[in-house]
């Protein structure tokens, strides 16, 4: 049985108007996975359109309550690490800088499995910026989201394979 993910009060499916969920199979570790998902530098390398990550407040690591900036969606994005429990989930809240009642809640569940690992993204949105951008391409994010998902598969399984 798959885990629920615990959102904020405002950032609730029923209470956004942009939710997507995309999951993806993938023959690698839990370990492999999370290492990649909390290892911001890795980001660029499987993300698409992300430039650069920036952990704010002195921090070395992604970590519950830790404060980054990084570049989603032609966007300078601010946000904090809300949910954080090592090898099985990690969700973050935040949104652009440039609108502050634009926000996103981004959740990972990670799930292992007799073959590798099950991957669950999902994803809530509101504001401005987010809904014009859904005008402009209504399933943008849900795609962009799979290409995540295709990228990160990429990565992790050449990370194993160079481990082995």
């Amino acid at each position: 049985m798959f885990e629920a993910i615990a959102w904020p009060d405002d950032m609730k499916p029923s209470r956004c108007p942009i939710h997507f969920t995309n999951e993806r199979e993938v023959a690698v570790s839990a370990d492999t996975i999370w290492s990649l998902l909390t290892d911001h530098a890795s980001w660029k390398e499987f993300y698409p359109g992300v430039e650069h990550v920036e952990l704010l407040d002195g921090h070395t690591a992604l970590g519950l309550n830790k404060r980054f900036e990084t570049n989603l969606a032609g966007q300078d994005i601010s946000a904090i690490v809300t949910e954080y429990e090592p090898t099985r989930r990690i969700a973050w809240y935040g949104g652009p800088k440039a609108s502050r009642e634009s926000v996103a809640y981004h959740a990972w569940i990670i799930t292992p499995t007799l073959t590798g690992t099950h991957l669950w993204t999902e994803e809530t949105m509101r504001g401005p910026v987010w809904i014009e951008l859904a005008k402009q391409a209504p399933d943008a994010f849900w795609r962009t989201h799979e290409t995540l998902l295709e990228e990160l598969e990429k990565v992790a399984v050449e990370r194993e394979r160079l481990r082995a």
